[in-house]
C-alpha cells in the first residue's frame, strides 16, 4: 500500500487573492470554501483526482523564513520563455535564493512572498 498527495495547504494573509494566482497558474477552480479557507483544483474533478488540490488557508502572521517546501510548476501547452511571461503577468515576481544563473529553472515568488520554481520541461496536462 501507499500513499499520494491529495492537498496542499498554502496558509496565507490574502486568501482571495493567492486563490486568485494560483488558480490561474494552474487552470483551477474554486472547488470548496470552509472556514476562511479556499480550496482549488482541476475543473470537474476538485478533491481526489489525480493532482492535488491546494488549501488556501488563513493566517495573519508573516512569513519570517523560506519554506522547507516549495511547489515546482512545468508548462503543459508553451516553452519555459512563454509560461514565464505568462507567470510574471500574473502576479509573480522573480526571487533571489542564490542561484547562479546558470540553473535550467526560474526561481519566483507568488504575491506573498512564497517561492516557486518554474522548471523548463514541458509536461502533458492531465
Amino acid at each position: 500500500m501507499s500513499c499520494r498527495i491529495t492537498e496542499l495547504v498554502l496558509e496565507c494573509v490574502d486568501v482571495e487573492k493567492q486563490a486568485a494566482f494560483w488558480a490561474a497558474v494552474l487552470g483551477y477552480v474554486e472547488v470548496d470554501r470552509e472556514e476562511g479557507a479556499i480550496e482549488i483544483g482541476p475543473p470537474g474533478i476538485g478533491f481526489g483526482g489525480p493532482q492535488p488540490t491546494i488549501i488556501l488557508s488563513p493566517n495573519s502572521e508573516p512569513k519570517h523564513a523560506k519554506p522547507r517546501l516549495h511547489i515546482d510548476v512545468n508548462a503543459t501547452d508553451r516553452d519555459q520563455d512563454a509560461e514565464l511571461a505568462r507567470l510574471l503577468e500574473l502576479g509573480a515576481r522573480p526571487a533571489d535564493v542564490g542561484q547562479t544563473g546558470e540553473e535550467s529553472w526560474h526561481v519566483l515568488a507568488d504575491p506573498e512572498g512564497n517561492e516557486f520554481c518554474l522548471l523548463r520541461r514541458r509536461v502533458d496536462p492531465v
